[in-house]
C-alpha cells in the first residue's frame, strides 16, 4: 500500500503564491511512479493540474494543464519522497481541494483520474479576489 499526505494549502489573495507538498510512504512505494496533482472544486469533478512521470534513471516528464502553465511547477524529491507544486499568480479560479495522486498510468492515462491508484486526503486552497 502506499500512503499519500498534502500539506501546504490555505488562504491567500489573487497574485499570492502557494506551495504544496506531498509525503509519500509505504512498502510498495516506488520513485518509478508516476506523482500528480488533481484538484476538485465544489460541484464540479476532479481535474488534472499537473503531473511528473518517470521516464529514466536521471529524467522525468512533467506535464501541466493549460490553465496553469506558467504559474505552476511541480518538482518531485526522489530521496525524500515528497513532491511539490509550487503555486504562483494565483487566481480566485484555482480555489480548490488539491489532492496528491500516485500510481502507473501509461502515456494517455497521465492526465486522468483513472491513471492513479493511490490518493491523499486533500487539502484546501482558497484565493480571495
Amino acid at each position: 500500500q502506499v500512503q499519500l499526505v498534502e500539506s501546504g494549502g490555505g488562504l491567500v489573495q489573487t497574485g499570492g503564491s502557494l506551495r504544496l507538498s506531498c509525503a509519500a510512504s509505504g512498502r510498495t512505494f516506488s520513485n518509478t511512479m508516476a506523482m500528480g496533482w488533481f484538484r476538485q472544486a465544489p460541484g464540479k469533478e476532479r481535474e488534472f493540474v499537473a503531473a511528473v512521470k518517470w521516464s529514466g534513471p536521471t529524467t522525468s516528464l512533467a506535464y501541466y494543464t493549460d490553465s496553469v502553465k506558467g504559474r505552476f511547477t511541480i518538482s518531485r524529491d526522489n530521496a525524500k519522497n515528497m513532491l511539490f507544486l509550487q503555486m504562483d499568480s494565483l487566481k480566485p479560479e484555482d480555489t480548490a481541494g488539491y489532492y496528491c495522486a500516485a500510481g502507473s498510468p501509461g502515456v494517455f492515462a497521465v492526465r486522468t483520474t483513472r491513471g492513479y491508484d493511490y490518493w491523499g486526503q486533500g487539502t484546501q486552497v482558497t484565493v480571495s479576489s
